[in-house]
């Protein structure tokens, strides 16, 4: 699915997940990819679920058209206070771990807790994870022998590594955010030049009420003795 979610007004952050699917069932599946420890993972992941939970219902629909989303964290670092690198998260009830809903569902995969034998014991997640975590494409032909299904999520790849319409949307997205960060920068370095000019100016405007000649005014505050004899003539 369009990885991009809709922003409700212009000053929404937009949230882009790596891997957005459906399932047959009409579930909703995000898979997000970290290799590295941006921390707040725990609310991050909160607030992608919650962008994707309520991006559902179109204006008129009823609550029972809400379908279960899955968030599924794949993380190369831990976070997690246990030596579980898998852990499930639901909505239940303290004392009686009764279920609120089965709508909310997380996943955190921890890669840094996986020893080889572990990764051996679970099958073929081993070259999964391989597959998952590798950008050398010599390596796909050994995964595939291993792991027949693996050919098929190769194909997925390819089609989506070769969608320029998704490429473009992602490339837009960038270069709004890389165009924002400079015209915040820009403004900021502005709004400090004209501090601190204000600041020179009127700073040279008491040395010129004590008569201070404009010369050491200007080796004093930097400012051009053009600019001085303008403020004195105003003054």
């Amino acid at each position: 699915m369009n990885p991009y979610t809709d922003k409700d007004s212009p000053q929404d952050k937009q949230s882009i997940f790596d891997i957005q699917a459906r399932t047959i069932e009409g579930k909703l599946i995000n898979i997000e990819m970290q290799l590295f420890n941006r921390y707040d993972n725990e609310k991050r992941t909160l607030y992608y679920w919650s962008k994707q939970y309520a991006s559902q219902l179109e204006e008129g629909q009823s609550y029972k058209n809400l379908k279960k989303c899955v968030t599924i964290n794949i993380l190369n670092f831990s976070i997690l206070p246990n030596d579980r690198y898998h852990n499930v998260f639901h909505l239940r009830e303290n004392s009686s771990g009764i279920s609120l809903t089965d709508d909310l569902e997380i996943h955190f995969l921890e890669l840094s807790k996986l020893n080889h034998q572990q990764m051996t014991a679970t099958g073929g997640l081993l070259n999964w994870l391989l597959f998952l975590k590798s950008d050398n494409t010599d390596n796909w032909e050994v995964f595939n022998m291993q792991e027949p299904e693996l050919r098929k999520a190769m194909n997925v790849l390819e089609f989506l590594s070769q969608d320029a319409e998704t490429r473009r949307l992602y490339e837009m997205r960038q270069k709004a955010l890389h165009d924002e960060a400079s015209s915040m920068e820009g403004a900021r370095e502005e709004g400090e030049r004209q501090g601190e000019l204000k600041g020179k100016l009127e700073v040279a405007t008491k040395m010129l009420a004590k008569g201070m000649d404009i010369e050491s005014i200007s080796d004093f505050t930097g400012l051009p003795i053009e600019e001085l004899k303008k403020l004195n003539h105003a003054h």
